[in-house]
């Protein structure tokens, strides 16, 4: 049997078993059990966190032969029903998995959910193929599905010959439209789709769905490592499954942070907390020093600059003001915010705004450099006042 990346082996396949999109998920479930489903949707967000996987699952949910009712009033932050506070007359449906038509939605099989990426298939004549297909009934479901990903990428007139659809829609189709660049797309064509905006899930999100997959694949990992992985993935579900798969690959069946962060090529944490107390304490020398080091030793310097860029903006969001202690939460562990609390007391606001600028643009030079290191020596002369 061929190996399954952890993404593809553990996509959710139904409503309950999304993270981090609570306000669409219990939308499409309301919409679902009031028999009130559009015809046309436009789901939208950053990359990696979820909107194809949905698109399926309301595909598939639609089509369900046998539906499964749950009871439930609320959906909590891991979206599974909260039994406990279910009102007798609260009740959600979801696909049931286990009928013929699930299955075969499931395996990528049925003939009425039609998948289309528009990267590729982006011009007029792919379009009216699809309203030509559209016409005709489904082959065996009740609604024929079109799923249309990155939909930015049509041209003008594959978006003018789509608009004549979405505007006279056949009663057995409904259009799922998904893009990270909602923007490009003609108001004409949002306008006549029910538009969701998916989040970022938080990295304590990611972490819990990391922890889940650790539990199935009988896999120990320190919370620590889960913690670096999901920060690593910038708000990326499949990302961050993506980078677990790679380490599970090269390790054993116990996860150490040491060993991702030589996996994933991330400098260690405590690296950037020394960064930045040299830097504030306008120790050049220091600093540039520990960039040297962190070259040498094969760490990759884009992210180490991404994550002193996360700290200055923590300690710039506290600068601001204290509560935002509370917001960071979600994605940092209390000894975290504990160390940057001690750091803001000694940087002010304009400080902390002119470091983000700076080492904002060494980011971009460090792409661009043949001595990638420069671009950070650089931003530390910069930012000690050496000019």
């Amino acid at each position: 049997m061929s190996y399954q990346v952890l993404y593809r082996k553990y996509r959710p396949k139904k409503f309950s078993e999304i993270i981090g999109q609570n306000h669409i998920v219990g939308t499409l479930m309301n919409a679902v059990k009031s028999g009130r489903v559009g015809h046309a949707y436009l789901f939208s967000g950053p990359r990696g966190t979820g909107k194809t996987t949905i698109a399926r699952i309301l595909a598939k949910t639609v089509n369900c032969a046998n539906l499964s009712k749950i009871s439930g009033g609320n959906i909590d932050d891991k979206l599974s029903v909260r039994r406990s506070e279910a009102k007798a007359d609260s009740y959600f449906f979801e696909p049931c998995n286990s009928c013929e038509l699930c299955l075969d939605f499931n395996e990528s099989r049925n003939l009425d959910l039609i998948e289309i990426d528009a990267a590729s298939s982006r011009g007029i004549d792919e379009v009216r193929e699809l309203r030509e297909g559209a016409r005709f009934s489904p082959s065996r479901s009740k609604f024929k599905v079109y799923i249309i990903d990155e939909v930015h990428m049509m041209t003008k007139e594959a978006f003018n010959a789509l608009l004549k659809t979405l505007e006279e829609p056949p009663a057995h189709a409904i259009f799922i439209l998904a893009t990270t660049e909602p923007d490009r797309l003609p108001l004409t064509i949002r306008s006549r789709c029910q538009h969701f905006h998916f989040w970022r899930p938080s990295v304590n999100q990611i972490i819990e769905r990391l922890k889940f997959i650790s539990r199935e694949e009988k896999i120990k990992a320190e919370e620590s490592a889960l913690r670096l992985i999901a920060k690593s993935a910038s708000g990326s579900m499949r990302d961050a499954e993506s980078l677990f798969g790679q380490v599970i690959t090269l390790e054993d069946k116990e996860i150490k942070k040491e060993e991702v962060e030589e996996i994933l090529g991330v400098a260690p944490s405590e690296f950037v907390k020394n960064f930045l107390r040299h830097v504030s304490e306008k120790d050049a020398r220091s600093a540039i020093h520990l960039v040297g080091r962190i070259y040498d030793e094969g760490y990759d310097l884009g992210e180490f600059n991404k994550n002193l860029i996360t700290d200055l903006r923590h300690l710039l969001l506290l600068k601001i003001d204290p509560k935002f202690k509370t917001v960071l939460k979600e994605d940092l562990t209390s000894d975290e915010i504990e160390e940057l609390e001690k750091m803001v007391v000694v940087l002010d606001a304009k400080n902390l705004e002119n470091g983000l600028k700076i080492f904002l643009e060494a980011n971009q030079n460090i792409k661009k450099f043949v001595y990638p290191q420069l671009a950070l020596e650089m931003a530390v002369v910069e930012y000690c006042g050496i000019v």
